[in-house]
């Protein structure tokens, strides 16, 4: 797909994604055969559900029809969320894997396994799990450490509900502290 198509199709798929609270994460073109698969990836802090996937892609087939932006070769349009191993990129993808477990490639070599706990504009606070019965650290990352960063897939249930709890508790503090900072301040008035 040429760099014209792709920022012509970004201008008319952006705001309709807008409008529903989506962001437009990808698009692309692929050949299938006799046709071309107009792949469109949306996604929110809320997840997308399907229904929003099947009015959106009515929209911007209507608008697609309008336009002469897909040429006259048949193309099938699919309107997807991303995947779970989809690449974690932008602050976004990391405020919406809160609680989750990833694996980050590290600039400097190495990668770390870690549940993240929080995100905020400078990096994020992630919970190490301990090894052989030790118990979990707290490590902080800047966003200009990692290199590369997707989200583990859990299968163990128990574990997402530690995750979630650990999750609680991070904020939990968090808000504890801003409390306290706060009563000083007034008492130092």
């Amino acid at each position: 797909m040429s760099t014209t198509q792709s920022e012509r199709l970004r201008g008319l798929m952006e705001p309709l994604a807008g409008e529903r609270g989506l962001d437009l994460e990808e698009i692309a073109v692929t050949p299938a055969g006799k046709r071309r698969v107009l792949r469109v990836v949306v996604d929110s802090d809320e997840g997308v559900q399907l229904d929003a996937c099947a009015e959106l892609s009515r929209e911007i087939s209507a608008v697609l029809d309008e336009s002469d932006v897909m040429g006259g070769a048949p193309y099938v349009l699919e309107i997807t969320s991303p995947g779970a191993d989809r690449p974690l990129t932008e602050q976004r993808h990391y405020r919406r894997a809160v609680g989750r477990l990833v694996k980050a490639q590290l600039h400097e070599g190495g990668e770390v396994v870690a549940r993240i706990l929080a995100v905020d504009d400078a990096g994020l606070d992630l919970e190490v799990p301990g090894v052989k019965g030790r118990k979990p650290t707290a490590r902080r990352m800047e966003f200009d450490e990692i290199a590369r960063a997707r989200v583990e897939i859990e299968f163990n249930r128990k574990a997402a509900e530690k995750a979630e709890q650990a999750v609680r508790d991070h904020a939990q503090d968090k808000a504890d502290r801003m409390s306290a900072s706060a009563d000083e301040s007034q008492e130092e008035a």
